[in-house]
């Protein structure tokens, strides 16, 4: 999009590559020098220059066949025109500068997506964190993150979301569990088991199972590191994707495999609206680079 300011006299708007080509004009001392450094034809920064000084209602060079020097309207015009530049120069450098990406996530960020965004980031030339917090949208819908990754989208928050891929899940149950000694189970035994429920940041719920064979629920936490002491000290099972077994080990707690489970869907999330520019670049490549993909 073109930049452009009014300016204070004149009847012509002004735009940014106008000032661009007089500042270059000047620094060369001649049109088709200034044409070299911008990468334009030299009739192109011809008309600008010219517009701009039609705009500005004043003559900011002197032309000749032989000689091009500016006027003394277009040296102090010049002079302050360069000090215009390094404060803007300046003030986009810090907005650069304090420009941080939060990613958020609330448990088990996976290692090919903290690989991607450090990979992202370092093309992109920004810098990011990644932020653990334990709500629903992990800190999107507080302002608390730019972006998060979820395992489960809340219905009730304005959050757009992205599909990257699927985990597959496996069975938490108490060491001291029979379930413990099984080398599978199926998803339609885990029903007879009380269950053990995040209800904030977790991805299953008795409605994951048929209306007439669900699960009762044994204890509810509210985030993963709650959960998974529930889970060791007997009061339930529970579901978590297939990660957990090599990134969330517990003494007393034992993941079996479980045949026939629905898939634990990971999407990015960023606001319905007014999400940062760089969440939205991050998403845009996230799409590319997950399209199709299935973690298993």
């Amino acid at each position: 999009m073109r930049e452009q300011v009014r300016p204070a006299v004149g009847n012509t708007d002004v735009d940014l590559s106008q000032f661009r080509c007089f500042i270059a004009v000047v620094e060369a001392g001649s049109f088709t020098g200034a044409a070299q450094r911008l990468h334009v034809t030299q009739p192109t920064v011809s008309r600008a220059v010219q517009r701009l000084e039609t705009a500005l209602n004043a003559r900011l060079l002197n032309r000749s066949t032989r000689h091009l020097s500016l006027t003394p309207e277009g040296r102090t015009f010049h002079a302050d025109l360069r000090e215009a530049y390094v404060q803007l120069d300046r003030a986009i450098s810090r907005l650069h500068s304090s420009s941080v990406l939060r990613i958020g996530f609330c448990w088990l960020l996976p290692e090919q997506f903290s690989r991607f965004v450090t990979r992202f980031a370092k093309e992109a030339g920004v810098d990011f964190e990644f932020v653990r917090d334990d709500t629903a949208t992990a800190g999107l819908h507080s302002g608390h993150t730019n972006v998060a990754l979820l395992r489960r989208i809340p219905r009730d928050l304005p959050v757009a979301a992205l599909p990257l891929w699927e985990e597959t899940r496996v069975a938490a149950v108490a060491r001291n569990s029979p379930l413990a000694r099984r080398d599978h189970v199926d998803w339609a035994e885990l029903a007879d088991w009380p269950l053990v429920r995040n209800t904030v940041s977790g991805t299953t719920s008795p409605d994951l199972w048929p209306p007439h064979h669900r699960p009762e629920v044994g204890a509810v936490c509210s985030n993963h590191d709650e959960w998974l002491e529930a889970v060791a000290a007997g009061r339930g099972i529970g579901t978590v994707p297939e990660l957990a077994t090599r990134r969330n080990s517990h003494p007393s707690v034992v993941y079996v495999p479980v045949r026939n489970a629905p898939a634990v869907q990971v999407s990015l999330a960023l606001p319905e609206r007014g999400a940062h520019p760089l969440a939205e670049q991050l998403a845009a490549a996230a799409g590319r680079e997950f399209s199709s993909a299935l973690v298993r």
